[in-house]
Parts: C-alpha cells; sequence; structure tokens
C-alpha cells in the first residue's frame, strides 16, 4: 500500500493557526475546521488528533462532513460522505483501489488545550485565466458585477473578489439571480455602461435570462458570466449541466465557452465590445476547472484605445435636403423624442423652440424634457396624456428622434414622418416612412437646424401647448377627488409624488396599472425614468433601482441623485427578498408600493375581454412591517391627507424606505 502524502514544508516555513479547542471535537469524531485559506478535516481518533486535506480526491466531497465507520475487515475508516471512499483517519492512506496514493496531512499541536495546525505559510495567489478576464472586464470600464457566488463559478468570483479588493470594481451579492440581471439591465439603462451579472452552471444561469432579454430588447449593455461544470464532464449529462451556449443563444449578442486554450484577454474584450458597440447582451460561459488554470504574467491585457469607433456618424446631404423639403412647407410641426435620444435632447430642444414645435415623448423617453418647458407635450400612447395625443391629431408633420414607433405609442403612420436614427434597422422598421434619416440623433438635429431656411411659416403652438395643460391639469385635479372608500386614486398619489420627488431623482418604474397612472400622472421636472419597455416584465421596477443606485455611485455625473422606484403589489412581491439586499449594502432607494391586492392591470384585461375575473387576487403582508423587519425604514399610508408627509420622510432616509399606499384597483 502507497505511502501517505506528508507536507513537504520545512519547520522554519510553517505557520501555525488556531482551529479549535480539544474539548470541541469529541473522540471518534470528523468536523471541517479552515486554516487561513485552507478547509481541513480535523480527526479526533484513538485520543489522537490529524488533519487533512479536507478536499476527497475522487470528486471533492468534503471529508470534514463524513464519518468514521468500521468496515467489514474490523478496521475503522474515515468514510467520505458524498461516495463513500475510505481513509485511514490518522494517516489519510485508502484501503486500497482508489486512483489516490492518500491525503495530503497537516501537522497538530495541543498547546494549553487549543488545537493547532501547520500549514506551509502561504505563497503570492497565482495568476490565474479568471484573473486574466477579470483585468480585461475592469480595463473595459466594467465598474459593478451583481450575482451569486456558488460552487461551479468559485474560481471567477475569487479573480473578482481580487479585484474589487484593488478597489477596480464593486461586486453586489442578491438574493436572485434575476434580480442580478434587472439591476445590470437598470444600471446600463441610466449609465449607458455595462455592468456584470454572475450566476452559477444550471439554475443560476437560466435565472438570469428574463432580466437579459430586457436589457436586450431595450438595447442596454449588459456582461453576463455563467459558471458550468467541469469540461470533462460536459455531455453526458452532469449535475447542473446544461446547454448554456444554446439556452443563451437567442438572448445574448455575443455568447462563447471559455477554454484552456482560448486568448483569454482578448475574449473577454470582445464581450464587452459586442455589449458597448451593440448595446446588446454578451455572455461568457466558464467551465469549473478552467477558471483556475494559471496565466502566464506576462499575459498582455486586451484594451479598448484604437478599438472604439467614434459614433458621431452625420447624415447624408440627400436626406438632409428631402427631410427641409417637408419641414419648408410645414405650419403645425411636431417633434417625437424617444429614449433612443436621450442623449441628444438640448440639440433636439434647440431644434424644436425653432420650429415652435411641440416636443411628444414616448413614454420611455418620459422625463427627457420637462414637462414645465413651454413646448412640452408630455407622454405619447397608451400610457400618456391627452395633451400629446391632441398634438398628434392637429399636426401636419412628424419629425420623430430615437422613437422604435411601438403600438404603444402610436405615431400616426398616415402623417408626413421623418424618422431620425442611429439604427439602419430601426428606420421604418413597421411600416414605411417619407423620409428616413441615418445619422446619430444629436448631430442630425444641429444639422437639420442649421438647413432651416431664415424664415419659416409654422405657427407658434405655446399658447395651444399652455392651454392644453391647463385643461389637463383641471381633469387631474377633478380624478384626485374621487374616493371609494376602498383605497386611495392614482391621481392623488402621483399629485404628490410630484410635489414631493427630487426635480433630479432617477425613478425606476414596474409594470401595471401603477406604471400606466405614473405616465398619465407624474410630472416631470429634471427626473430620469427607466422602464421595462419592449419586454415589459413585472418585476423590474425595484432590482432596477438597485442597478441605478450603483451606477450612480460609480459615475461622478450622477452623484447625489436620489433613487426612486415604482410598482405595484405584484410587481414588488417578485423581488422582494431583494429589499434586505438594499438593507445590506446601505442603498438610498425609496420605494413607492401601490398595494391594492391584486393584479389589477390583468383584472381590467380580463373585464375588457369579456372574462370572468380569475385568479388576480393576491394574499399580501404588511409590507411596511416586512420592510422594518428587514431593517428599512416603512410606513404605510390609509389617507390621502397622510400621503405628503410619508413620502416626504421616506425621501428624507437615507437608505432604504418603503411607503405603502393602499390604493383603488379601480381608480387608476
Amino acid at each position: 500500500m502507497a505511502e501517505p502524502k506528508k507536507s513537504s514544508q520545512r519547520p522554519h516555513e510553517t505557520e501555525w493557526h488556531q482551529v479549535g479547542h480539544e474539548t470541541d471535537l469529541p473522540e471518534g469524531r470528523v468536523q471541517t475546521v479552515t486554516a487561513g485559506t485552507k478547509s481541513l478535516a480535523l480527526v479526533h481518533f484513538q485520543g489522537q488528533f490529524s488533519a487533512m486535506d479536507n478536499r476527497c480526491p475522487h470528486q471533492g466531497g468534503p471529508l470534514g462532513e463524513g464519518s468514521i465507520e468500521t468496515g467489514v475487515d474490523g478496521q475503522c475508516w474515515l468514510r467520505c460522505p458524498w461516495h463513500g471512499w475510505d481513509f485511514d483517519p490518522l494517516t489519510g492512506k485508502p484501503p486500497g483501489g482508489h486512483e489516490d496514493s492518500g491525503q495530503e496531512l497537516f501537522p497538530v499541536e495541543v498547546r494549553d488545550g487549543d488545537l493547532f495546525v501547520g500549514l506551509p505559510r502561504e505563497t503570492e495567489r497565482p495568476r490565474t485565466v479568471s484573473d486574466i478576464m477579470a483585468e480585461t472586464m475592469v480595463t473595459w470600464g466594467v465598474k459593478r458585477v451583481f450575482g451569486m457566488v456558488g460552487h461551479s463559478n468559485l474560481g471567477l468570483a475569487d479573480a473578482l473578489r481580487v479585484q474589487e479588493a484593488k478597489g477596480n470594481l464593486t461586486y453586489i451579492g442578491i438574493r436572485h439571480e434575476g434580480a442580478a440581471a434587472f439591476a445590470c439591465s437598470g444600471y446600463a439603462k441610466l449609465s449607458g455602461r455595462p455592468a456584470a451579472c454572475l450566476a452559477i452552471a444550471g439554475p443560476g444561469a437560466t435565472n438570469l435570462l428574463t432580466g437579459l432579454w430586457d436589457a436586450k430588447v431595450d438595447r442596454a449593455p449588459v456582461l453576463a458570466l455563467t459558471g458550468q461544470v467541469d469540461v470533462q464532464v460536459l455531455g453526458p449529462g452532469a449535475f447542473q449541466e446544461i446547454d448554456l451556449a444554446s439556452a443563451f443563444q437567442a438572448a445574448a449578442r455575443f455568447s462563447h465557452t471559455v477554454l484552456n486554450t482560448s486568448n483569454h484577454s482578448e475574449l473577454m474584450a470582445l464581450a464587452c465590445k459586442n455589449a458597448i458597440v451593440q448595446r446588446d447582451v454578451a455572455h461568457l460561459i466558464f467551465p469549473d476547472n478552467v477558471q483556475t488554470i494559471p496565466a502566464d504574467d506576462n499575459t498582455n491585457i486586451s484594451k479598448p484605445s484604437g478599438r472604439m469607433p467614434d459614433f458621431n456618424v452625420a447624415p447624408s446631404e440627400k436626406s438632409i435636403a428631402k427631410a427641409m423639403t417637408l419641414l419648408s412647407t410645414a405650419k403645425r410641426p411636431i417633434i417625437v423624442v424617444g429614449y433612443g435620444a436621450r442623449d441628444a435632447v438640448p440639440e433636439i430642444t434647440a431644434l424644436a423652440e425653432r420650429l415652435h414645435a411641440p416636443i411628444l415623448t414616448t413614454f420611455k423617453g418620459k422625463g427627457l424634457l420637462p414637462d414645465s418647458h413651454s413646448l412640452a407635450a408630455g407622454v405619447l400612447g397608451r400610457s400618456g396624456t391627452p395633451i400629446a395625443s391632441w398634438f398628434m391629431n392637429e399636426c401636419d408633420v412628424i419629425l420623430t428622434f430615437g422613437s422604435s414607433f411601438s403600438n404603444h405609442t402610436g405615431i400616426e403612420r398616415s402623417k408626413p414622418i421623418i424618422q431620425v436614427d442611429f439604427e439602419a434597422m430601426a428606420l421604418g422598421k413597421f411600416h414605411p416612412v417619407t423620409v428616413p434619416v441615418l445619422g446619430e440623433i444629436g448631430v442630425t438635429a444641429r444639422q437639420i437646424l442649421k438647413s432651416l431656411p431664415k424664415t419659416i411659416a409654422v405657427t407658434d403652438q405655446r399658447p395651444e401647448v399652455q392651454e392644453r395643460w391647463e385643461i389637463w391639469r383641471e381633469e387631474k385635479e377633478s380624478r384626485s377627488r374621487d374616493d371609494r372608500s376602498q383605497g386611495l386614486n392614482s391621481a392623488s398619489i402621483f399629485a404628490s409624488l410630484t410635489r414631493q420627488a427630487p426635480a433630479d431623482a432617477v425613478i425606476a418604474v414596474d409594470v401595471g396599472n401603477n406604471t400606466y397612472s405614473f405616465g398619465r400622472y407624474f410630472e416631470c421636472a429634471k427626473q430620469r425614468v427607466l422602464m421595462s419597455g419592449y419586454l415589459g416584465s413585472i418585476g423590474f421596477g425595484f432590482p432596477a433601482a438597485m442597478g441605478a443606485w450603483a451606477a450612480i455611485q460609480d459615475f461622478e455625473q450622477y452623484h447625489g441623485r436620489k433613487v426612486i422606484s415604482i410598482s405595484g403589489d405584484g410587481g414588488f412581491g417578485q423581488y422582494l427578498a431583494e429589499f434586505t439586499t438594499a438593507v445590506k449594502y446601505g442603498m438610498d432607494i425609496t420605494h413607492i408600493l401601490l398595494n391594492n391586492s391584486q393584479l389589477g392591470k390583468i383584472t381590467k384585461e380580463q373585464r375588457a375581454g369579456e372574462w370572468e375575473v380569475w385568479q388576480t387576487s393576491l394574499h399580501n403582508p404588511n409590507f411596511a412591517e416586512f420592510a422594518k423587519l428587514c431593517g428599512g425604514h416603512g410606513q404605510r399610508v390609509t389617507s390621502i391627507d397622510q400621503l405628503d408627509e410619508a413620502i416626504r420622510q421616506a425621501l428624507a432616509v437615507a437608505g432604504p424606505a418603503l411607503v405603502e399606499i393602499i390604493s383603488d384597483p379601480e381608480l387608476v
């Protein structure tokens, strides 16, 4: 029989670690202890103590969770709890037949009743494939990772830990991987920059998919990092093995498996570039045993310098000339601003002022222009105001920037349309437009303004904008007095939030009646609104607010901005455990929760379709008390006279706060 492996350390290289007291471990027992970063199986057998490597050589089972058992040969063995491999409790030798020669042993000393284990002095941690890829992420500007550490991503997680210790990125541990992906989406929608989400193989990876689809369809850059089972067991169907390449094929623009032969820095660089340039999801799969492969200390890190284009692409002179033909004869032009134009609002506003043209926004574009502006006509579409729809009906030319022409928005296709976008496929995507213009939106708006004739015979529509706002505000005031004694009406709730919300707040909204009401009733100052636009996913609001809060910490231009999230009880219930994440990391988020004890929008849809209302009621806790139990601020509102003060107090809290408002499901 082979001799057990011995530690090769010399006495002067040994570091001693206290691992417990001799009375902690009864005779005939084994337990797992940690010395430094080393996991050991500590054994008490026949009056002696031994310490051996805790990892079984078979499949890594934890010997410290095993037991000492007597075999049919009458000899006692330390038995691995996973698959029954046996080792001598004191020498670590196997009974024979095992592929390994035995467990590595470490000296144990008893000093005044305390147990000490001697280990070789720890050397500097070797650089790994995961380190190379984490360093590349940082070089490409990834500052934040949201995720869950688990058994198939531990090597990668340790590389991220090293980068966090160096101050290069910050990690947020979440309670559900779906929240991590939504947080990344919210982060990207605010900042335009990718964050990363981390998950294990199998269920951890698949939990990411809803949030990744949200980012994909709304063109938000996200980097997804998923663990995978060891390369040598890929295929037969190992524990938690699924075909991640196929699972992520549709959701990710770029998806590749990291292999031992990969150009690791270049692979990560391509993932980051795809996320940033394509404004899409990039995905990398990390097999467990590839993550810890040693890397050459001289490996070069791929950098973005020389690899990123100038996006300020000008439109063609021909398309500008066609746009001028329409605009030069227009009497009542309007401008529609979509989410894609969020970085060009000053240029568009200057053009609108020259044309005396009302500016309507899509719902995703809500807040890009303050509603107080003399040409602001509010949101167009199902989540919008009668102001915007009135100007859509009365216009003679539509000039639209960065709008996707969603059917929720309702841009009238029978009108002459000039569509400006930086994405060629977005132009005339759903139907032909009169003049499609390909170009960066800010550049194009300046070019159109420059090309306008000195004299244009347009109607100054400002007085009409003011008149329409007066009519709508009278209507909102009337609705705010509605009371069926079954909860607060939405007009009052969002009138209060309009009064109390900081002018530069970032507001993440969910889906449902609460969000439609926000679109109609809330009047924006300089707030930035984030939403699950094309996917329309319930549960988006609070995790996206977590992502927005992280972006505010990471980018100086957002520092000091308050984050507000809004949802119904159905949406908040999807990820309500993440409130504890917000408490753990001290996230300054105020959540406005409209609790009507049902999936209100679905109830309305069932009635509208003349269906029976079925299975839309919800059984809820007291959410305000839940927030307090989690360590945050919570307050419940049951009457209109409590609203302003409750919201004001919550906004004043420098941490997670929740205002639960009992709302009427019919008064939306």
